[in-house]
């Protein structure tokens, strides 16, 4: 019995032995917010910020803006457009086999040539020389091919708002993108900057010294319009008319074409901004109290149309603030066609259909007001219209946001365009470089990064130009039926 016991203490004495000391947890280092001493953070801290440093910041800002804008400057300190391959043309620009390029260059001397970098290379050519180019293909090329763009006559141009109030979706670099596309389509294309932010400003080069460059004066040309037009009312009543200010006297002397300015692109001009255009913010509204009936929402549509500008284009892009302010609803009251910009995100899905849900608002409260008045004088109604809506979704990663992205295609249907607009290595870089996609260089870029960065935008400039063409087509038929 007793030795029983004793191997049984035993046995329990190895396993005893095999247990050995409790292991020993690794340690886990603490997140970052613990444990911060109270004198090291006060040793990091500056001084206190007065009015006077967010000037320094800002003249920090604009030094290092220069510096970066200067990377797409040329020796004069202009942007210029890049030259374009033979390659590029032949596979982008104009629709011909480049053996047969070369052969009707060949055969037509008088027509650009191009010009080499080394000897028996490759010919590069200036955009201004492939819309020649492009013009005598569609001459005397094969009439089944499309040289030129579809462009009715007798009909004005179409403005497209580009538009969302939240930040960051990419709603100037889709704008400058697309009129960049229209561009190397053949198109006459106007861009007009209401943000006073001016990044489609600085993207096109545009300099503008103060509010009196951008569309301010227009806008205020407008309303001194409809003054006039009132004091013309007071005067017969027998009332005294209320006075012009300095302001809206200038402001009657100018015309679009005075604000319109040249870019590095020969078929794209530009109203630029600047920072002092967010003063039409303030000014607006106060207009409005003095000159209830003004009907400031058309301020930009009759400058622009009364100024011909209308007919010397085919697209104007319009880029609007990230904010539904005057300037905003100008820039959607003008356009024909309304393009939102957005991530495949919950938060931006979100924000997009809380603008959309503005957007009614605002411009359902502008129709009641106007047509109060409307009914009560026998007048037809007021009601706004656009051609086409379309989400635009951009910065996506099929990999990542694949799901989001087809549910908020359930949800949004037919206003929601099917095209996704990737983010790529050629996008990234070309940002760098202060340029669009369409600016830079292939030949920085493995040739199949380049091919598939401009698929994206290509894709998304595509699904644009099928409802442009679709909606002059429309107003083609209308009016050569209403003609009948």
């Amino acid at each position: 019995m007793a030795e029983a016991k004793g191997r049984k203490t035993a046995a329990r004495g190895r396993v005893e032995l095999r247990k050995g000391p409790p292991a020993r947890e690794p340690q886990v280092p603490l997140p970052p917010y613990f444990n911060i001493a109270p004198d090291a953070a006060l040793a990091e801290l500056e001084a206190p910020l007065t009015t006077a440093g967010f000037a320094e910041i800002a003249r920090s800002c604009a030094q290092g803006r220069e510096d970066l804008a200067a990377r797409g400057l040329d020796e004069e300190g202009r942007k210029s457009l890049r030259l374009f391959s033979t390659w590029e043309i032949t596979r982008y620009l104009i629709p011909v086999a480049t053996a047969h390029f070369r052969r009707v260059l060949k055969a037509n001397p008088d027509l650009p040539q191009g010009i080499s970098e080394t000897e028996g290379g490759a010919k590069w050519f200036a955009l201004d020389e492939v819309l020649r180019l492009r013009a005598h293909f569609a001459a005397e090329g094969s009439k089944a091919k499309e040289y030129r763009p579809y462009r009715p006559a007798g009909l004005p141009a179409k403005m497209v708002a580009v538009a969302n109030f939240k930040g960051g979706v990419g709603k100037t670099s889709t704008a400058a993108h697309l009129a960049m596309s229209a561009a190397l389509d053949g198109y006459r294309v106007l861009v007009i900057d209401l943000d006073s932010q001016g990044s489609m400003t600085s993207i096109f080069g545009g300099r503008v010294a103060d509010e009196w460059g951008t569309v301010f004066p227009l806008l205020a040309r407008h309303y001194a319009g409809h003054l006039q037009s009132e004091n013309r009312l007071r005067v017969a009543r027998g009332d005294p008319p209320v006075p012009l200010d300095e302001t809206l006297n200038e402001a009657l002397k100018i015309r679009a074409g005075d604000l319109i300015a040249k870019t590095h692109w020969p078929n794209i001009d530009l109203i630029g901004a600047q920072l002092n255009l967010y003063w039409a913010e303030f000014q607006i509204p106060v207009w409005r109290m003095q000159g209830r009936s003004w009907k400031l929402w058309d301020a930009l549509t009759d400058v622009l149309a009364e100024d011909g500008v209308l007919d010397g284009y085919d697209v104007i892009f319009i880029d609007t603030p990230p904010a539904l302010g005057y300037l905003t609803i100008n820039g959607l009251a003008a356009a024909d066609i309304l393009l939102v910009p957005l991530g495949a995100s919950f938060l931006e899905f979100d924000s997009t259909g809380r603008f959309f849900d503005m957007l009614h608002s605002t411009f359902r409260s502008i129709e009641e007001g106007e047509n109060i008045a409307a009914r009560a004088l026998g007048r037809e109604e007021l009601s706004f219209e656009w051609d086409a809506v379309r989400a635009v979704l951009t910065r996506y990663d099929g990999a990542q946001q694949g799901e989001m992205a087809a549910l908020m295609q359930a949800y949004m249907g037919r206003t929601m365009a099917p095209e996704r607009q990737d983010f790529t290595a050629l996008i990234g870089q070309a940002g760098e470089q202060v340029n669009g996609i369409y600016e830079a260089d292939y030949r920085d870029f493995n040739r199949d990064t380049y091919i598939r960065g401009r698929e994206t935008f290509d894709a998304t400039y595509a699904a644009f130009k099928r409802l442009l063409v679709g909606i002059w087509r429309r107003e083609e038929l209308a009016a050569a039926e209403a003609a009948e």
